[in-house]
C-alpha cells in the first residue's frame, strides 16, 4: 500500500476544484440513471467487496498498526477495525440498499386546482453530497451507496487514521459503477489527507457541492459548522441518556441498561449517562449499577450512586455531558421524569434517548418533552441506526431541525421538485 499522498497547495486546490466539476457531471447523468442500474453497481460493489476481503484487510492493518504507535485507545482502534465479519456487513448493507425503493421521482403529493391544472411534488436527488467522516472506514461503503441510489454524486473525506481501508472499500464501490456503466466520479474519494482538502471542500468547490454531511467529533462538526459556506446536515456527539423510571420493570431495566451501553461502546448510540428515579424501590439502583460494573464498565455517579457500590468512582462534573465512547458510564439519581427530562435538555446533544417504564403515561410525557432526534420506550439506545429502522444504512445521525433529522438514509438525501401539468392555462390579469 502507498502512502497518503501528499500534494502542494496549489494541487490541491485544483485537484478538488476538478473533483467538483466532474462530481457535478456525474450527479446530471445519476440523477436519470434507471434503477436497475444503480441497483447492479451496489450488488457489484458488494461483490468487489467479498472478493477482495483480504486486500481490504490488509489495508485496514495498516491504519491499525498506525493508530497503535500513535498511542490510540482502544475505542477508537474499536471505530477503526474491521474482520472478516465486519466486512461482510458492509456487502450486505450495499446489497440492503439495493433493496430499497428508489426515491427518485416517487411522487410525494398531487392535487389538481380549479383551473385544471394537475400539481405533483416530486423527488428529486439532491446533487453533489460532500461527506467528511473520521476513523470508521465502513462509512466509505455507507455514504458511497446510500448517496448513488438516491441519485447524488458523492465526494468521500475519509480521515487520515482510516485512509488505506478507505481507499480499499472505494475501489470495490468504483469497480460496482464501472460494471453497472455508471459514471466513476459518481462516488470519489479525497486522495490526500491534507487538512487544506477539508477547507476546499466546505467553500463548495466552485459552486459543485450542495450539502456537506459530517460524520465525527466535535471538533470536526464544529469546523463545519463555522467554516461551510453549503447547507450542513450536522451529526453532533452522541450524548445518549437512558432514564429508569420508578414505574419500569427491573430486569427489563437492567437488561436494556448494560445493552444500550456495553454492546458497542464506540457508537454514537452508546448510552453515556443512566439516570435513575429516586422513587424507584430501593433495590433498583443497586442492580443496575451492579450489573454494569459486572459487564466491566466503569461507573462514575453522584453521591447515591457512590453509596451502594464500593466500586463506583465519584463523578465529575463535567462526567455528564460526556461523549465517553468507551466501557464509561455516568449515573445520576434524579426525583422523577421531569427532573430527567431537564437534565437531558440541558446535558444532552439531541441525538438518542430512552425511557424505561411500564407507566403509559410517564413515556408519553417523555416521549413528547424530550426534544432528540430519536426517543426511545422500552428499547435500546444502540437502536439509533438506520440499519435497524429498516433504511438499509445511514450517513449518520442528524441532530439539527432542518431538512434531515435522525438517521440520514435515501429519502433525507433528496429533495423535491414541482411538477405543473396543464392544457393551454394562462393566468388571469
Amino acid at each position: 500500500m502507498n502512502r497518503p499522498e501528499r500534494i502542494d497547495q496549489t494541487d490541491i486546490e485544483s485537484l478538488m476544484l476538478e473533483m467538483g466539476s466532474k462530481a457535478r457531471e456525474a450527479a446530471r447523468e445519476l440523477a436519470l440513471a434507471p434503477t436497475d442500474a444503480k441497483n447492479l453497481a451496489l450488488r457489484e460493489a458488494a461483490k468487489a467487496l467479498r472478493e477482495r476481503a483480504a486486500e481490504v484487510l490488509a489495508a485496514n492493518v495498516l491504519d491499525l498498526d498506525a493508530a497503535r504507535t500513535r498511542g490510540t485507545s482502544g475505542s477508537f482502534l474499536d471505530r477503526l477495525a474491521l474482520d472478516e465479519k465486519r466486512i461482510a456487513a458492509i456487502a450486505q448493507g450495499l446489497e440492503e440498499i439495493a433493496t430499497l425503493d428508489d426515491p427518485v421521482g416517487a411522487v410525494l403529493a398531487e392535487w389538481r386546482r380549479p383551473n385544471g391544472l394537475l400539481i405533483e411534488r416530486v423527488r428529486t436527488p439532491l446533487g453533489v453530497i460532500g461527506i467528511i467522516y473520521e476513523s470508521r472506514p465502513n462509512v466509505t461503503a455507507d455514504a458511497g451507496g446510500l448517496c448513488l441510489k438516491a441519485g447524488n454524486a458523492a465526494i468521500l473525506r475519509g480521515g487520515s487514521e482510516s485512509f488505506h481501508s478507505s481507499r480499499a472499500i472505494h475501489a470495490c464501490l468504483v469497480a460496482g459503477l464501472r460494471a453497472a456503466g455508471l459514471p466513476e466520479a459518481a462516488i470519489q474519494l479525497v486522495p490526500t489527507t491534507d487538512r487544506d482538502a477539508v477547507g476546499h471542500m466546505l467553500a463548495g468547490l466552485g459552486g459543485n457541492v450542495d450539502v456537506i454531511v459530517p460524520r465525527g467529533g466535535k471538533s470536526l462538526v464544529g469546523r463545519v459548522q463555522s467554516e461551510a459556506r453549503v447547507p450542513v446536515f450536522a451529526h453532533l456527539e452522541g450524548i445518549c441518556h437512558t432514564y429508569v423510571d420508578r414505574g419500569a420493570d427491573l430486569d427489563m431495566a437492567v437488561a436494556i441498561v448494560v445493552n444500550a451501553k456495553m454492546r458497542r461502546t464506540s457508537v454514537c448510540g452508546s448510552t453515556e449517562c443512566l439516570l435513575v428515579d429516586k422513587r424507584a424501590p430501593a433495590n433498583f439502583l443497586g442492580a443496575l449499577v451492579k450489573a454494569l460494573l459486572d459487564a466491566g464498565c466503569e461507573v462514575r455517579g453522584d453521591a447515591a450512586t457512590v453509596a451502594v457500590d464500593a466500586r463506583v468512582n465519584p463523578a465529575a462534573a463535567d462526567d455528564y455531558g460526556r461523549e465517553f465512547l468507551d466501557k464509561i458510564i455516568a449515573v445520576k439519581t434524579v426525583d422523577g421524569v421531569d427532573e430527567a427530562i431537564a437534565h437531558i435538555g440541558r446535558y444532552g446533544s439531541q441525538h438518542t434517548d430512552c425511557i424505561v417504564t411500564a407507566c403509559y403515561g410517564t413515556a408519553e410525557r417523555f416521549l413528547k418533552r424530550v426534544d432528540s432526534a430519536i426517543v426511545l420506550h422500552n428499547a435500546s439506545t444502540q437502536f439509533a441506526d438506520g440499519g435497524e429502522f429498516g433504511m438499509g444504512a445511514e450517513i449518520g445521525i442528524a441532530t439539527g431541525r432542518m431538512h434531515a433529522r435522525g438517521p440520514v438514509g435515501v429519502e433525507q438525501l433528496t429533495s423535491f421538485k414541482y411538477v405543473v401539468r396543464g392544457d393551454g392555462q394562462v393566468r388571469p390579469g
